[in-house]
């Protein structure tokens, strides 16, 4: 049903509970895609006598060009990016097909509801990697908070119409080894005329952490090459074009989704944050380019 696209690098053991999440939880059957960054933990050979479909590089290309590279193997109409260290939930599938059947687009940017250790949506302590992850805990548990479809989506795991991500060419490769690239493919998104970015409540998936790509690595400054590429920085697209959430205390708060978004409204608090974006802008154009 799914193009699932799963970029990893060394990371066999959260790649291998990943991998048991959909294969247990999932009701319908999909297509798995592994980009394998050098794979010499075992990942590779792992990989290969399990016959998953994948694609290889012997050093670390960073997560956008590995999602990039997997997703031109994708044969399904939509394509879903996950990181390696996240485990998808009970009806996980169910709730992005019911979705996908409500809306009269494929306009849309769909992605879960997150489960975290101490941050997320939702909060519940089950463990912080493979080896003490309590799984009966959060099969018991994952379905019992409330929450809510919410405005704002951008970020991973997230679903898009496959004639979408190859409009925009899929993530942008500067933002290597990944810091920066969720947004950068949201406001691509957005110049192309998405303005569904909803998060769906019973699409449920437990993160560990950043535990990918992006490890072991220099980090890019992912808000500067945004904000030279743009003219405004992730933050302010965030909260003035998607209306998304938020950071108190360690939990994400978002806004409840109430349909397709607008345009940013004029308002003072937009001006003046706009024109914070120009100033750092042009310093870092002119002043420290």
């Amino acid at each position: 049903m799914f193009s699932i696209i799963i970029p990893t690098y060394n990371n066999i053991n959260y790649l291998k509970l990943c991998l048991k999440s959909i294969r247990n939880n999932s009701k319908f059957n999909h297509e798995i895609i592994i980009h394998v960054n050098e794979g010499s933990d075992g990942t590779l050979d792992f990989i290969k006598k399990n016959n998953y479909i994948h694609t290889f590089s012997e050093k670390n290309i960073g997560l956008c060009s590995s999602v990039n590279t997997a997703a031109l193997l994708a044969t399904t109409e939509f394509i879903l990016y996950s990181h390696d260290d996240m485990y998808f939930c009970p009806g996980w599938d169910e709730a992005l097909n019911k979705e996908i059947k409500n809306l009269n687009t494929n306009l849309f940017y769909l992605s879960s509801t997150m489960i975290e250790q101490k941050s997320g949506h939702i909060q519940i302590d089950c463990g912080d990697n493979p080896s003490n992850f309590k799984e009966d805990l959060l099969l018991r548990s994952f379905d019992k908070d409330s929450y809510y479809d919410y405005q704002g989506s951008h970020w991973a795991p997230h679903l898009i119409h496959k004639t979408l991500w190859n409009k925009i060419g899929g993530f942008s490769e500067e933002f290597n080894p990944g810091d920066g690239s969720d947004p950068d493919l949201n406001m691509k998104l957005w110049q192309i005329g998405v303005r569904v970015f909803k998060g769906i409540s019973k699409f449920r998936v437990y993160h560990f952490g950043s535990v990918v790509l992006r490890k072991k690595i220099k980090r890019n400054n992912g808000t500067k090459t945004f904000l030279l590429k743009w003219g405004i920085t992730p933050t302010f697209f965030v909260k003035y074009y998607l209306k998304g959430g938020i950071f108190k205390k360690g939990k994400i708060l978002n806004n409840v989704f109430d349909g397709p978004l607008i345009d940013p409204v004029m308002s003072v608090s937009y001006i003046v944050h706009l024109a914070i974006c120009k100033i750092k802008f042009f310093y870092f154009k002119i002043i420290k380019f």
